[in-house]
């Protein structure tokens, strides 16, 4: 299992997604990036509220509609995303493939953000922030679900997992991550990787002998 943001990518998808609506003109570029910020110095520090943030990260894309979503989000994969897809993260995923693992990216950055840039990963699996659609098929800006952050990876990871007629004890699991939010799945899994640490998950790997592994070079 494999988190996204800082961890496979370089950059955050869900923050980059965000300038790139500002970019386009989706959103005001003062207002929005002030508060783009503030969520995301809240998600670093762990004190995230990802209701809220969801609701004002995908305002932008219900008020556009899917039409717009699926043309913007393809300039945003060609301008944005193709081009922080490396080498290095490219062959670890499909290194674990060629073992014959079952592979899955597990983030807390909506699904509508991730789902093709998983499968530009050739990840068929994705746990994501799933979003409640209203009767038409359309994002309500509401989350579906239990939100898949920090402990909620676990719970999510679990239903995944029981979906398939499996337990926890039935797999040997390795999750790969940046971050201290994602502790709770860490200490689950069998082999937890700390990938491109931030330095507080770093000094905790360095304390619990994980494995650190900088995937884009020295820190």
């Amino acid at each position: 299992m494999f988190d996204l943001d800082h961890t496979l990518l370089p950059i955050d998808s869900d923050y980059s997604w965000g300038e790139f609506t500002q970019q386009i003109g989706w959103t005001d570029p003062v207002e929005f990036k002030r508060r783009n910020d503030d969520f995301y110095a809240h998600y670093v520090a762990g004190t995230l509220d990802v209701h809220d943030y969801v609701r004002f990260a995908v305002e932008a894309l219900r008020q556009r509609g899917e039409a717009a979503y699926h043309e913007a989000h393809a300039r945003f994969m060609r301008e944005w995303i193709q081009p922080n897809l490396r080498p290095a993260a490219l062959d670890l995923v499909r290194g674990h493939q060629r073992q014959g693992d079952a592979v899955a990216i597990v983030t807390a950055t909506n699904e509508l953000v991730t789902r093709p840039i998983a499968a530009a990963f050739g990840v068929p699996e994705l746990i994501a922030v799933e979003l409640e659609r209203d009767a038409g098929g359309w994002i309500t800006g509401e989350i579906a679900g239990v939100p898949s952050m920090r402990d909620g990876k676990v719970v999510r990871v679990t239903q995944w997992l029981a979906a398939r007629g499996l337990d926890w004890a039935d797999v040997e699991t390795t999750f790969y991550s940046d971050s201290m939010n994602d502790v709770p799945l860490l200490e689950r899994v069998d082999h937890p990787v700390a990938t491109n640490p931030d330095p507080r998950l770093r000094v905790l790997a360095l304390e619990r002998g994980w494995r650190i592994l900088d995937l884009f070079g020295n820190p």
